[in-house]
């Protein structure tokens, strides 16, 4: 038996109707806007990670404990299920800016040239974040079982430098353009 209710519900002309916001937001930026802040939350929790992880090399651990740490991640995070170590996350966020980049920055563009200075600065950052992650990334190929390997502080200090960049990135990014992005009601 269905309720009165829900007939009102089926029976609207337009669904986005039942969901619009009278602050200007439509639900296709909405959806868009917490789409992004979903991958830029799995980001950071990766980055916490492989921090805590290079922490531990860093004092000395060996390599297989680290491997061992790497493969647990598997059951335990949406990006790990299918990057299984530091290398693999920094070409997922290097890809990630490579869309934003070429797809997500020109819609914003369009859709609010006054945001022009802000995607100018995100674009700015993508490739200063770029740089970091080539630090890393070449770090963390330089890891053995040697107690002494500069890989390894190389490596904390190059993912030290990425997360106080890449954090504040993600914070500045998901602000300035939340209101421009919420408001869409398709991809401009």
């Amino acid at each position: 038996m269905t309720s009165a209710v829900s007939r009102t519900l089926c029976t609207a002309p337009d669904c986005s109707e039942m969901t619009s916001r009278d602050n200007g937001e439509a639900p296709f930026g909405v959806l868009m806007h917490r789409q992004l802040k979903l991958i830029h939350q799995m980001l950071r929790s990766d980055l916490t990670v492989c921090r805590e992880l290079a922490g531990e090399v860093a004092a000395g651990a060996p390599a297989a404990d680290i491997a061992a740490q790497i493969v647990a991640l598997q059951t335990r995070s949406p990006i790990w299920t299918l990057q299984v170590n530091c290398l693999y996350h920094c070409r997922v966020v290097h890809a990630h800016h490579g869309h934003e980049d070429a797809d997500m920055f020109p819609a914003l563009r369009r859709s609010n040239p006054e945001l022009s200075a802000v995607v100018d600065k995100l674009e700015a950052d993508h490739r200063a974040i770029s740089s970091l992650l080539d630090d890393v990334e070449e770090s963390a190929k330089g890891l053995d079982d040697a107690a002494v390997n500069p890989a390894r502080l190389r490596l904390v200090t190059a993912l030290g430098r990425l997360e106080e960049d890449l954090l504040a990135h993600l914070a500045y990014e998901e602000e300035s353009i939340a209101s421009t992005m919420r408001s869409w009601e398709q991809w401009p």
